[in-house]
């Protein structure tokens, strides 16, 4: 049960509270959708409170379940290690580092071993799991459920136990998990920590959450020009959602083009400094309103100059099929001229574009 009064009557109470946010190390990198959740962390950052982040290194290596249709592919120790190493460093874009409690939950799960894992196992019910709408879909597919999967939500409520949360912030998406941890805690004899959930940020693509698994995000250590391309491509209709969840600035222009040309120009700026968002922005318009060169190429050494190879080695397409579609959609232009013929070799040093992107390819 969520309690609204209960967090009205915390936040207005003189406590220094806990807040809790977590994150597994499932990627290299932290995009935009991480930073909802992150910027609330802020928020009670500046109000005094204690921010406490937790990183998943341990939970990682068994996977999130929330949203899957499968189950995740397991990551191993050293995948994870690989992953950790720029999170901090991102993060601390947006919460104040040296003013955050940061835990690895690997710390207790490492070191407590199995007998923690099972008296957290008895925290909660198979029945309870397995009512999860994800889960229950999965099984009427014909699909299974690991026992790794269906302990997670109570491994993950063990972490809010260890740094003793009095709030959990998460995505609506984890409304099971935030609850569940209510569930641990009073198990472990601790007060029950309120639950602030927060709306899930759709990608590019305008239907799916933003995430690395649909290709559809928009990293945090992107290149300027990089990350305004991105924003340009984000559907009409989640303007206004981009701006409200992603900035503190409000829609001014009625006019999307506009409106989307000052929120690259905002969020540029809040990851890469004063004045990269203006430049990303008037590199942009020169680039697709004036259909200019851009003033930076991205050169990539390749060893095949056929185009379909040419077209996967610069990182233009994932596949060869993919490749084959761009070609075959006319959107691919190699110096200025849309390719037609996809068994054509191009000249070293030609110039690829596919859709935002341009890439200037050299023979090895």
């Amino acid at each position: 049960m969520i309690v609204k009064e209960h967090l009205e009557q915390a936040l207005n109470s003189d406590k220094k509270l806990r807040v809790k946010f977590g994150i597994d190390p499932t990627a290299p990198d932290l995009h935009l959708g991480h930073t909802v959740p992150l910027r609330k962390l802020r928020q009670f950052q500046d109000a005094g409170h204690k921010a406490v982040l937790i990183i998943g290194d341990f939970t990682a290596m068994i996977g999130d379940p929330t949203g899957r249709s499968a189950e995740r592919k397991p990551l191993t120790a050293e995948e994870v290690k690989a992953n950790l190493k720029k999170y901090l460093k991102q993060a601390g874009k947006i919460i104040d580092i040296k003013k955050t409690e940061v835990s690895y939950n690997g710390k207790w799960f490492i070191k407590k071993g199995l007998s923690v894992v099972m008296e957290v196992a008895r925290t909660g019910t198979l029945n309870q799991i397995l009512q999860r709408a994800e889960f229950k879909k999965r099984i009427e597919d014909g699909g299974s459920v690991s026992i790794s999967e269906a302990i997670y939500p109570l491994m993950q409520g063990y972490d809010s136990v260890e740094v003793k949360a009095d709030i959990e912030i998460g995505g609506t998406d984890q409304k099971f998990n935030l609850l569940m941890g209510r569930q641990v805690q009073k198990h472990f004899g601790q007060k029950e920590q309120d639950v602030l959930m927060l709306p899930l940020l759709e990608g590019m693509d305008g239907v799916k959450k933003m995430s690395k698994s649909y290709d559809n995000y928009i990293g945090l250590d992107e290149k300027p020009n990089e990350m305004f391309g991105k924003i340009m491509r984000v559907p009409d209709n989640l303007i206004d959602k981009y701006y409200t969840l992603l900035t503190d600035e409000e829609r001014k222009s009625a006019d999307p083009r506009e409106a989307k040309l000052e929120l690259g120009r905002i969020i540029v700026e809040m990851y890469h400094g004063v004045k990269t968002g203006e430049k990303a922005k008037e590199e942009f318009i020169k680039v697709f309103s004036k259909k200019e060169a851009p003033s930076e190429i991205t050169t990539k050494t390749i060893s095949d100059l056929q185009i379909i190879s040419a077209l996967v080695e610069s990182g233009l397409a994932q596949s060869k099929s993919e490749a084959r579609r761009l070609i075959e959609q006319k959107g691919v232009k190699v110096n200025g001229q849309t390719a037609t013929d996809q068994f054509a070799v191009i000249e070293s040093g030609a110039e690829i574009k596919v859709g935002h992107r341009f890439v200037k390819v050299i023979k090895k």
